[in-house]
């Protein structure tokens, strides 16, 4: 999912803080202890920025944020929290959810399985007898519940998606349209399971309608 958080500025310079609850001066065990965190592994220079959608790769490695939000609406953030992103997959246990709310579990296991999987987030298999995704984390299980979302047109669809992240993030959620682009270019692979789900009877309409 190219979705977006949209940029609220910068927490900046690895200093903590509280969104609420806080007086200026005041500490906050909580927020002590993010930005030792922080300061502790903000170093680290393992691993590197995914360069399976190319627009991704020009992430810079060295951003590093932390937020954390109490029950009770307190947002305590360290380093470059504020920085936009893209949500990817973070955006598939919401969308499971909002296909559950539209039509109810039975239907929704007749199309996705919840058994876990060894195989790659994008690996092209489909559980043998059934044609159905193995669980809704991977890539056919997400293809395939982007088909249930319920509405009348793509844009429909994709406005109520726009919408529900807004809800849980609390703020605007935009499409990243270079990320997008992107993706589009290069994404033969989701395509391809795409027709695979149709083939089965697992989409119900176009691949290319639930993979863009």
């Amino acid at each position: 999912m190219t979705a977006s958080l949209q940029n609220r500025g910068d927490a900046g310079g690895g200093q903590a803080g509280a969104s609420a609850g806080l007086k200026l001066g005041c500490s906050s065990p909580i927020a002590d202890y993010l930005q030792q965190l922080h300061h502790e592994f903000a170093g680290l220079g393992d691993g590197k920025v995914a360069t399976y959608i190319p627009e991704l790769a020009k992430a810079d490695a060295k951003w590093f944020g932390i937020c954390l939000v109490t029950a009770t609406g307190h947002v305590y953030e360290v380093g470059d929290s504020r920085q936009a992103f893209t949500i990817q997959s973070i955006s598939k246990p919401f969308v499971y959810g909002l296909a559950l709310e539209d039509h109810g579990r039975q239907h929704v296991l007749s199309k996705i399985s919840t058994e876990p999987t060894g195989d790659a987030f994008n690996s092209i298999s489909l559980e043998p007898g059934t044609g159905r995704p193995r669980n809704p984390m991977i890539n056919a299980g997400a293809i395939a519940t982007t088909s249930l979302i319920a509405g009348k047109s793509p844009q429909t669809r994709l406005r109520r998606l726009l919408d529900m992240f807004a809800l849980y993030a609390g703020r605007e959620v935009l499409l990243d349209q270079e990320v997008y682009r992107s993706e589009s270019e290069t994404g033969h692979r989701n395509r391809a399971i795409g027709h695979m789900l149709r083939n089965f009877g697992i989409l119900s309409t176009l691949p290319t309608c639930n993979t863009n």
